[in-house]
């Protein structure tokens, strides 16, 4: 949910893969499924997540489905996106379950909810860089106005808990910290069009406070750092997404810079691990979720994007040629997820395995949609 500056190039035009029906996403969410968990929090519960063809998103959907599928839960899914026809090329054969639906629907004119949910997770928000700045007014408003529509809608249903997908991006600047902890407080720039991707989320979480405080209904916000994996659209702008495009169009991986600055990468499987682990064993209002092991620089992150298909003998491409002689990693910008740790969380896919599981999530699944 984080964002980054750019360290490669652009990845051209846009493009998804039809997530849902790829080995690796399968493999995935019945591993999450499968976790030691109190699943039957959810048992006979309507579920609602927004934003639900996003990375994130499919793979709450896929995890509760597969939940579903392991301990016969009866937990009914409905998806709310905005592209209804995209949406429903990435589901693919979820589309034939009776435990999911999809709806059509922005959060910023929220329609009307018939159902009653029990649980909300809100992902629906502007995630690529690009859109903060070609649609300020929209990022803000599915922060602020998006998640207090929603908040309002479970309180009138009499819902009980609301999951926020939240972003290392409401920290701001943070100095003399290698990990950055749930209570640190950093600055932020706010009289500026950028901000409102990391000042919306930041009134995300105040309104989740608020209406916790209020009318009792449980909140919670996950601060993903750097997630990467199946599901990330090769245009995304972000440099996970630039590497991956790179090596699954056979070309050398491009920098844009040296590429020094670090932050903690998470293969998504894990970080969505980490969101029920969370909100089935958690009592804190906020959890940062961040592979420790994942600290590392754009440019190791490109590294083990260019080895994970030896056969193809990719190497790094500077624009700026003196950036690939010289290396100096800066202070980390990473998270530190011991608060969740603590409640038996980890991660534990390596950064060479997710890289290899997101190519192949690419390599196996079917025709890429332009």
């Amino acid at each position: 949910m984080a964002n980054e500056g750019p360290a490669s190039a652009s990845a051209g035009n846009a493009t998804d893969v039809v997530v849902f029906d790829t080995p690796v996403f399968s493999e995935d969410v019945a591993h999450i499924a499968s976790a030691d968990l109190p699943w039957e929090h959810y048992r006979n519960t309507e579920v609602l997540v927004t934003g639900a063809s996003g990375m994130i998103p499919m793979y709450i959907v896929g995890a509760l489905l597969a939940a579903n599928d392991d301990h016969d839960l009866g937990i009914k899914v409905t998806g709310m996106v905005r592209n209804l026809d995209k949406a429903t090329k990435r589901f693919g054969s979820a589309l034939e379950r009776r435990d999911f639906s999809l709806v059509a629907g922005d959060v910023i004119d929220l329609p009307r909810l018939d159902t009653k949910f029990a649980t909300v997770f809100h992902g629906a928000s502007p995630a690529r860089p690009s859109l903060h700045k070609s649609s300020p007014v929209t990022t803000l408003k599915a922060n602020t106005l998006g998640t207090i529509n929603l908040l309002d809608a479970l309180v009138e249903s009499d819902g009980q808990s609301f999951v926020l997908l939240s972003s290392s991006e409401v920290y701001g600047s943070v100095s003399e910290r290698e990990l950055i902890a749930e209570d640190d407080v950093g600055t932020l720039q706010h009289f500026a069009p950028r901000a409102s991707y990391s000042e919306g989320k930041r009134i995300a979480e105040t309104a989740l406070a608020a209406y916790a405080d209020e009318f009792g209904i449980r909140s919670l916000s996950l601060r993903f750092g750097h997630i990467y994996g199946p599901g990330m659209a090769l245009d995304d702008g972000r440099v996970q997404a630039d590497f991956l495009a790179d090596v699954v169009r056979n070309r050398n991986v491009r920098m844009m810079s040296a590429g020094a600055a670090t932050r903690t990468y998470t293969y998504v499987a894990d970080a969505v691990l980490g969101l029920f682990v969370a909100h089935l064993r958690g009592d804190e209002q906020v959890y940062n979720v961040a592979d420790p092991a994942g600290n590392i620089s754009i440019r190791q992150l490109a590294e083990a994007f260019a080895a994970a298909r030896p056969e193809k003998d990719l190497k790094l491409d500077f624009v700026n040629p003196e950036d690939g002689r010289s290396f100096s990693p800066v202070a980390s910008l990473g998270l530190d997820a011991s608060r969740l740790a603590a409640l038996g969380w980890s991660a534990d896919t390596k950064l060479s395995a997710g890289v290899s599981r997101c190519i192949r999530s690419f390599e196996e699944g079917p025709p890429i949609i332009a």
